[in-house]
């Protein structure tokens, strides 16, 4: 019944290691179907180099097994909350991947300096400011979502413009209409995190990139006036 589904969740999980965004175990990747309302999520603790499609755990959007004999990700009842949440997305990466993680650990967003950042989102990418103690000793997975939707209303972001975050003292998630598109960002983020912490080793005091330059470059890719790529 969910062989598609778990066969594409499969397979996006295997670029983590590939890309170079995990190591050992330290990542996850879902992916949903909106019709059946499920999503395929990495069961827990297992390594890339031993995971198979049919290992592929199904879940609901209150992160309960649906099929599967092993326990999901720990950070399933993350990614159902943000599927609940936000009906518009199709997949979710988590990773530790090291810039990224870097940046979250220092509790800083990731400036936006130049045209590689504005190409996929024009504003600097967000950390969201560390978790209470009641809601880390609480439902901690839950309220990890809840940490991101906080962060994009205080900002007043768009998660269909702003597709990355990061998590102070964790680290990021990413998510896209696709689990392809999801991984894609994952990549893109630690790669834009990686040029914003050269870039301050060479010059600590870089300006933020010009307004017209990051609006230009980010409206050449999105919206009704992109003519980035071949289109349809």
């Amino acid at each position: 019944m969910y062989t598609t589904l778990k066969e594409e969740c499969f397979e996006a999980n295997m670029q983590l290691p590939k890309l170079g965004l995990v190591l050992f175990t330290f990542g996850n990747v879902s992916a949903v179907d909106r019709q059946q309302g499920v999503f395929a999520i990495k069961p827990s603790g297992v390594p890339y180099e031993k995971l198979t499609a049919a290992d592929i755990v199904i879940c609901d959007y209150d992160a309960r097994v649906v099929e599967g004999t092993m326990r999901p990700s720990s950070d399933t009842k993350t990614h159902a909350l943000l599927y609940k949440t936000w009906s518009d997305i199709g997949g979710i990466v988590h990773t530790h991947s090291t810039y990224a993680v870097a940046w979250a650990q220092a509790g800083m967003d990731i400036p936006i300096f130049g045209t590689t950042h504005a190409d996929h989102t024009h504003q600097d990418i967000p950390c969201a400011p560390a978790l209470t103690d009641e809601m880390i000793e609480g439902d901690y997975e839950h309220e990890t979502g809840n940490q991101i939707f906080d962060i994009f209303r205080e900002k007043g972001l768009s998660h269909t413009e702003m597709e990355m975050v990061l998590l102070q003292n964790h680290g990021p998630f990413t998510w896209g209409k696709t689990a392809e598109k999801a991984v894609y960002n994952s990549a893109v983020l630690e790669e834009v995190a990686r040029m914003a912490y050269l870039t301050l080793q060479i010059n600590p005091l870089t300006p933020r990139i010009k307004d017209t330059l990051r609006l230009k470059h980010y409206a050449r890719k999105h919206g009704k006036d992109a003519y980035y790529g071949q289109g349809c």
